[in-house]
């Protein structure tokens, strides 16, 4: 099996998080998946950002719960990422996206899709339900793993369709993991790259459903790549993929 590329909040290494720019980079960079956060506004918008507030990533400040769509959108998605080596002026256009506009994006490129709820702190009542149907309707019938910290919301996902992909996000070790992949009918494990290159021998048996994040270093790449498990999501999709492609032609 064959190591997947996901990019991590798009391209955030060297781009905007969670921004139809980031996201057109990584797609660029030549990623088989893009993971990204969801949350819901006040007026029941799906919106892609990754904090349960506007203050980190945006000039606004607030929560995403406590704010309509409109309201947030007169905010810059970009100026905060001023820093970085690449920034040109017209980053301080982007808007914080919705889920909709994301997969309007997508929509000429057959990538994968990882939408995780942020559900940990805000329950945000109904918005499995909202997001599935948006999905439905502007997926175009891509393959979409729906993630959480949080398994109540991977449950409700289930329920309104038992084909849904879900997967489990965690930090280090999980008890006996096959047991819950096959209890709660996971299609995979997304694991901290420390949790999965801390216990190898735990997880092997694992790796063909296993999903590492944040992977940034170049050597936990590489060795992450020789474990073959399922994707490697992160922040620079460009290193990971040019590895990827160097490891084959050695093969």
């Amino acid at each position: 099996m064959e190591t997947k590329i996901y990019g991590h909040r798009g391209s955030m290494g060297t781009y905007p998080e969670n921004t139809l720019l980031g996201f057109m980079q990584a797609i660029k960079e030549g990623v088989d998946g893009i993971e990204l956060d969801v949350h819901m506004t006040k007026d029941g918008e799906i919106v892609v950002i990754h904090d349960e507030f506007l203050d980190r990533t945006t000039d606004g400040t607030g929560y995403i719960k406590d704010l309509t769509l409109e309201e947030i959108r007169r905010h810059s998605a970009g100026v905060k990422f001023s820093h970085f080596d690449l920034f040109e002026d017209q980053w301080r256009l982007e808007q914080v996206p919705t889920l909709q506009e994301v997969l309007e994006l997508l929509k000429p490129y057959s990538i994968e899709l990882n939408i995780e709820l942020k559900t940990t702190k805000f329950t945000y009542k109904g918005i499995e339900e909202k997001v599935q149907q948006i999905v439905q309707v502007y997926g175009n019938n891509r393959k979409v793993i729906y993630s959480s910290f949080h398994l109540p919301t991977l449950l409700r996902i289930k329920q309104l369709d038992p084909n849904h992909e879900v997967a489990l996000l965690v930090e280090g070790n999980l008890p006996h993991p096959h047991e819950y992949m096959d209890c709660f009918h996971l299609e995979a494990i997304h694991v901290s790259r420390k949790g999965i290159l801390n216990g190898v021998d735990y997880w092997r048996p694992s790796f063909p459903r296993l999903r590492a994040w944040t992977v940034n270093d170049m050597n936990d790449m590489k060795q992450l790549l020789g474990l073959r498990v399922a994707a490697i999501i992160t922040d620079y999709p460009e290193k990971a993929v040019f590895y990827k492609s160097e490891r084959k032609s050695f093969v």
